[in-house]
């Protein structure tokens, strides 16, 4: 594992009780997040039942797919974030692994949620992390992504910021839409929705995309 990589899994070993402890109940405060994973698992069902939530953290949004009618499992760089869901979260199958290095057959899963997990894709990741959410997601299958809109530039957190306070720091690379629609489209991925959060509130905006796997796709 690269230094970068271990950072971001360390880290987030150290903040996985505060995600336990304060993102508990947030879907139902976001209609627009609730929406979007509503569009997603409509749609989805079409074509199957089985999904991962890749980046899942503490599992938060398994039981309100499982409640949609889908059969969620979860994946999550960090371990401490996967035995928070596993306690907090559980029911359902969950694994820790890399993006890059997904633990799913080809074309197994109908579709893939990625909810601000491609918010930390530094330049040279983001050509493998999005040909591998393609190779398993089958023809016709979907993906849903909520980020958040920047340059593609990479930053870290100001001085006296929450995770400060933790003693970490990792890297983000906030993507602009465009960006997100080319590379979907690049791995075989066709656009089929996309929104935003109003400008003032938060800030950066948080994106939104629905997008369908090409029955022609590249992986």
């Amino acid at each position: 594992m690269d230094a970068r990589t271990q950072e971001l899994r360390d880290a987030h070993d150290v903040l996985s009780e505060w995600y336990a402890e304060n993102l508990v109940g947030l879907l139902e405060s976001m209609p627009i997040e609730r929406a979007m994973l509503d569009l997603f698992a409509e749609m989805t069902l079409a074509v199957g039942a089985d999904v991962a939530d890749v980046g899942c953290g503490t599992g938060r949004l398994l039981p309100y797919l499982a409640s949609r009618g889908l059969s969620p499992r979860g994946v999550d760089l960090s371990p401490k974030m996967i035995e928070a869901a596993q306690r907090d979260n559980p029911g359902f199958a969950y694994e820790v692994a890399d993006l890059r290095d997904l633990p799913f057959e080809d074309a197994s899963l109908a579709g893939v949620v990625c909810w601000f997990s491609l918010i930390y894709l530094a330049p040279d990741a983001r050509v493998p992390a999005f040909s591998e959410l393609a190779r398993v997601v089958k023809p016709g299958g979907y993906l849903v992504t909520a980020f958040k809109h920047g340059n593609g530039t990479g930053h870290r957190n100001p001085p006296g910021s929450r995770v400060e306070s933790f003693g970490i720091d990792f890297d983000r690379y906030w993507l602009s839409a465009r960006e997100m629609e080319d590379r979907f489209a690049a791995a075989g991925f066709a656009l089929i929705f996309q929104g935003s959060t109003p400008p003032e509130e938060p800030e950066p905006p948080y994106g939104y995309m629905l997008v369908r796997k090409t029955d022609s796709g590249s992986a």
